[in-house]
């Protein structure tokens, strides 16, 4: 998409916006931050989310760059700190919806397994579960069964790619993950939903992402 089309598609993705929080609903298939692979992404575009202030907002957490769905972020230097807090301390609600292949055994439960990071120069890196890495906890629940399943999962701890993990080792892992599934088909895995306590006493701001078209 052209740039400028796209800069103008995500000011009509905003779901949430005050003072202090932006909240978006990221596209799949753009990342949040820059790289080797990703030289393209929400960054060239933050100017564009201004919406009267004189600086960019600042994304004040992370979604894989095919995750789609609620991203947090900071309109001021002072919410970026304050944001930034609130999720190293747990105290952000995230919900995610995922296409699983297959479907967990049960109904729902709790992961609780801890992750680490590993490489090697043939397989690039990825995240295993490892008693001796971070901790992780992700609680889940079935939505609708199926050769596909749709399922629910509510992260506890924010760790890399701790929702893709957690549901490979449930035997159902997101459909299209090329890392910890089949591979076939975009990943479908979404932000539905983020609740931010910002200011003490005032109510948290809630925002829902509507699922994204192309999911079936």
């Amino acid at each position: 998409m052209d740039p400028r089309r796209l800069s103008d598609e995500l000011v009509r993705r905003i779901l949430l916006a005050d003072a202090h929080v932006l909240v978006l609903d990221k596209p799949a298939g753009l990342a949040v931050h820059p790289g080797p692979a990703t030289p393209h992404s929400l960054e060239a575009h933050l100017i564009a989310l201004r919406q009267g202030f004189v600086r960019p907002p600042q994304p004040a957490h992370r979604l894989d760059r095919d995750t789609s769905g609620c991203l947090v972020l900071a309109r001021h230097p002072k919410a970026l700190k304050r944001l930034t807090a609130l999720f190293a301390e747990g105290r952000v609600a995230k919900t995610y919806w995922a296409i699983v292949d297959g479907a967990p055994e049960a109904d729902e439960g709790t992961v609780d397994a801890p992750l680490a990071k590993v490489s090697s120069a043939a397989a690039g890196w990825r995240m295993v579960v490892d008693p001796a890495g971070q901790r992780a906890v992700t609680h889940w629940r079935v939505l609708e069964r199926g050769a596909r399943s749709l399922v629910e999962f509510r992260p506890e701890t924010g760790r890399t790619h701790q929702i893709r993990v957690h549901a490979a080792s449930l035997g159902a892992p997101i459909a299209g993950d090329p890392v910890y599934g089949a591979g076939r088909g975009p990943m479908l895995l979404h932000a539905r939903r983020v609740v931010v306590p910002y200011a003490e006493g005032r109510p948290p701001l809630d925002a829902t992402a509507p699922l994204p078209p192309h999911w079936p």
